[in-house]
């Protein structure tokens, strides 16, 4: 090998160890920042015309498991979904309140039904029979309220649709436009790594959204589909569209027209089942609140609604009251018509007859809601009727309860069991899906930047650095001497 030869393989060399340092100190420096991909620098042999030329850097690569972590990422979109869940369940378990409290649904009808019992064994008073007007109006509140609270959560669901809608599309743009930038710079032969780091938080974001599948493509490029083959990006990104709404009442639904559902470059999508193009991020749960978990939560408080409505409106339980009347309970004002159902809960009122907050009168509860004028004070039939009705057991007529015959409190009961085994189920999905996330970060941390790892190959590097440069030192003598002679 010539002087010459020897002088560019060493310069190659020290250009190579300089090089290699700037990736380590890269990998070190960013050892904790999220999705940075450890560099490696990749050389290689060059050779001019048979000869050694030292080494050729071929370029930085960036060093994933795409296989790891396309599996962290749908086990994002798992907890980002059954958080969701878990929450909706918590708080219409909050709304329908924990007996004990003195105003949940069970405590307001346990109320009512000792204040009839009460009111039996001293129908003259007054005091008394206001006592259960008073119970009867407040268990007409607690109805009323929990309705507001569902259709709240569905409304509030309806705008984190919008939300989530809005920012899907805003990221996949933004990938798109990374695609490009990264295509341009691996065409120039630039570095592109920093931009593929910046890209992976992006389609991060998008993964707790909707379930993704990242595919590599040339240039650097990535496609996106759904694990249901949905096309999120390919070439170009899809378009997401919804149209949020202003306000929900119990008869809007998705099925009816009422709702808007979920369409991609203008074609409607189910936005419900394991083929939906969605199916198991945030988004399909939002909808699942909005348009499942509620809705099936408001048929139950109707239902409940329905039971304690017919109860008293039943034929012969108030002789004073004309057929086809509305009892104790109306549905707004007149008598409850089961094939109105629908949104009963919000509508319930107590009968103003009986009621003095709307100019009624409560010795009603005892003589008679269409009674004219007061009858015997000490006659408590009618009480004793109403606190009968209040304590039958009925089945459930609608609705998701089982076909046992309870008290209306009983009925009321499994309403909230129900609801609470639902909470239950969804955090223990919760917990699952939290543990497995966690797990599989762990092992995507592991297989990133080592920094003990890092600092022996700076060693190396500081050693190839060293062997170069006491290479120059020698060639420089050797021409020192040279030019003695």
């Amino acid at each position: 090998m010539s002087i010459s030869g020897a002088f560019a393989n060493a310069l190659t060399g020290l250009g190579a160890a300089a090089r290699r340092a700037e990736v380590v100190s890269s990998n070190v420096a960013n050892a904790g920042t999220a999705g940075y991909g450890r560099r490696v620098l990749e050389t290689s042999a060059q050779s001019v015309g048979g000869s050694g030329a030292g080494v050729h850097v071929d370029g930085v690569r960036r060093q994933v498991d795409p296989v790891l972590l396309g599996n962290r990422r749908l086990a994002d979109a798992e907890t980002a979904a059954a958080d969701s869940r878990a929450a909706f369940h918590a708080r219409l378990e909050q709304a329908i309140g924990i007996p004990g409290g003195g105003d949940s649904l069970a405590d307001r009808l346990a109320a009512l039904e000792s204040s009839l019992i009460q009111a039996t064994s001293r129908p003259d008073s007054q005091t008394r029979l206001g006592a259960v007007a008073r119970a009867a109006g407040a268990v007409v509140e607690t109805f009323n309220s929990i309705s507001e609270r569902i259709q709240t959560l569905r409304m509030e669901a309806d705008r984190d649709i919008a939300r989530q809608v809005g920012q899907l599309n805003s990221r996949l743009k933004m990938i798109d436009d990374l695609n490009m930038q990264i295509r341009t710079a691996l065409s120039g032969g630039n570095d592109a790594t920093g931009l593929m780091d910046q890209r992976q938080n992006v389609v991060d974001e998008i993964a707790e959204i909707v379930p993704l599948r990242v595919i590599q493509r040339a240039r650097g490029e990535i496609a996106i589909y759904s694990p249901t083959g949905a096309v999120l990006l390919d070439g170009r990104p899809a378009r997401f569209d919804f149209t949020p709404s202003n306000l929900i009442v119990p008869e809007m639904t998705l099925a009816g027209g009422g709702l808007s559902g979920l369409s991609v470059d203008g074609r409607p999508v189910a936005t419900a089942g394991s083929r939906s193009a969605i199916a198991g991020g945030s988004l399909a749960a939002a909808f699942w609140q909005r348009d499942d978990a509620a809705v099936s939560a408001q048929a139950n408080l109707d239902a409940l609604a329905r039971n304690l409505t017919e109860r008293f409106q039943a034929p012969g339980l108030d002789p004073t009251l004309a057929a086809g009347a509305p009892g104790l309970f109306t549905d707004d004002g007149a008598t409850f018509d089961p094939a109105d159902e629908t949104g009963l809960s919000e509508r319930l009122r107590l009968n103003p007859a009986a009621d003095p907050a709307q100019g009624g009168a409560a010795w009603r509860l005892r003589d008679g809601l269409g009674a004219a004028a007061p009858g015997p004070v000490g006659d408590s039939t009618l009480l004793e009727s109403f606190a009968a009705a209040l304590g039958e057991n009925r089945a459930a007529a609608s609705g998701g309860f089982s076909n046992v015959a309870r008290s209306i409190g009983g009925l009321a009961g499994e309403f909230l069991s129900q609801t609470g085994h639902a909470r239950q189920v969804a955090e223990a999905e919760l917990g699952f899906a939290r543990t497995k996330g966690d797990a599989l970060r762990a092992s995507e941390l592991k297989g990133g930047v080592d920094t003990d790892q890092e600092m022996q190959t700076l060693l190396e590097v500081e050693r190839a650095y060293s062997a170069n440069a006491r290479v120059i030192q020698t060639i420089d003598d050797l021409l020192d001497n040279l030019l003695r002679i």
